[in-house]
């Protein structure tokens, strides 16, 4: 805890964040009473997505809310449900949502796409890099990608919160740099402020501790119930990841403009960059499954940051799959870097040494014009 980062983060904490993940409780999107969606609101969250994009940022949304609106349009009764029904009612819901946020965004001539994850397709490695690959080709388009949990086919139960800890995951999946928890209460307090009138709120967290833990309550609390644990859990993710997160108080009209306006939020430091997190994750948490040698010129262009096109390689040593780690060699067999492939080693056998421009005749298809990019690559010091 630290009020000289608070200070920074109020000042830099959504202005020089250039890829944005936004989480949305049901509480903030869905009324309670009716199970329609909060229109207004989230007209007013359009406009602030809007205002962001115009400052040149990209933005994704990780949306609950899908059970809650179906099972009104479902008619199921209030209190718990079966887990068929969940899934019957996020299968209905997912529709009516989908629909709502295309229309928020299309009064600013935003294109909105519907993304539906299960925990594998973040925890997957190819299943990950497939997802992360679909969700950068949206951003890059213009869209704002709309996240949810695949609960339709869940094969246990849906717990609640989980959102959180999937909208983590989506900011690791994307390296964004700031992850924001839209909630029903403002941050982290050193209690239960509910219970508690003499609880403090917590503006800032450098390091996710023991101590930051116990002020979230225990799975069982009433504290807990507001989903604290879960947005801990998320924030240990997000900050492992290079991305700074917030919690802050969503229910109000334009929550993200009251963000970048000094309103109270718990802001949790970074552990590193969005970068230099994932090149960690290359360069120590992998096994290489194959090897790719190189002649004099890919070896240059390496060591100026470029990525690893096709034409410099020589030799494909092993066998490994598109997303596997590879060991990058000099033209003398010594290691230089590693890296993700792009491609599997039986097609990267057949482009080796080819023009990027010719790999659509060699193969058939249209691939990436690298064999690995620079941003799946770290060279060994």
């Amino acid at each position: 805890m630290s009020p000289d980062g608070t200070e920074l983060l109020k000042s830099a904490g959504l202005d020089d964040a250039e890829r944005i993940v936004v989480k949305i409780g049901s509480a903030l999107l869905v009324d309670e009473d009716g199970g329609e969606v909060r229109r207004d609101w989230l007209n007013s969250l359009a406009d602030d997505i809007a205002d962001l994009k115009t400052r040149g940022k990209q933005v994704l949304v990780v949306s609950s809310g899908a059970i809650a609106v179906g099972r009104r349009h479902l008619g199921l009764p209030k209190g718990p449900l079966k887990l068929e029904e969940k899934q019957a009612a996020a299968a209905t819901g997912q529709i009516q949502l989908a629909h709502a946020y295309q229309e928020a965004l299309a009064r600013h001539s935003i294109t909105v796409a519907q993304i539906l994850l299960s925990p594998d397709d973040t925890e997957e490695r190819r299943r990950h890099l497939n997802a992360r690959s679909t969700l950068t080709a949206l951003l890059g388009l213009g869209a704002v990608p709309v996240v949810n949990e695949n609960d339709t086919v869940a094969t246990e139960e849906i717990r609640f919160g989980d959102n959180d800890r999937l909208g983590a995951r989506v900011a690791q999946m994307v390296s964004a740099d700031a992850l924001i928890l839209l909630s029903d209460i403002d941050g982290l307090y050193t209690a239960d402020p509910r219970r508690d009138p003499a609880a403090a709120h917590i503006p800032f967290v450098e390091h996710i501790d023991a101590e930051i833990e116990a002020m979230a309550g225990t799975a069982g609390s009433d504290h807990a119930s507001g989903g604290m644990v879960t947005k801990i859990a998320a924030g240990k993710i997000a900050t492992a990841a290079g991305c700074r997160m917030a919690i802050a108080k969503g229910y109000a009209p334009h929550p993200l403009r009251a963000i970048s306006d000094g309103a109270p939020v718990t802001w949790f430091a970074a552990a590193t960059t969005p970068r230099g997190a994932r090149k960690n994750w290359i360069a120590g948490s992998l096994t290489p499954k194959g090897s790719l040698t190189l002649d004099e010129g890919a070896l240059k262009a390496l060591n100026r940051g470029k990525s690893l096109l096709p034409a410099g390689v020589t030799k494909v040593g092993g066998s490994f799959e598109r997303g596997d780690l590879v060991e990058i060699l000099d033209p003398a067999g010594r290691p230089v870097a590693r890296g993700l492939s792009a491609y599997g080693a039986a097609d990267a056998k057949r482009i080796a040494g080819y023009k990027s421009r010719e790999i659509e005749r060699v193969l058939g298809y249209r691939g990436r014009d690298e064999l690995v990019h620079r941003d799946d690559l770290v060279l060994e010091r």
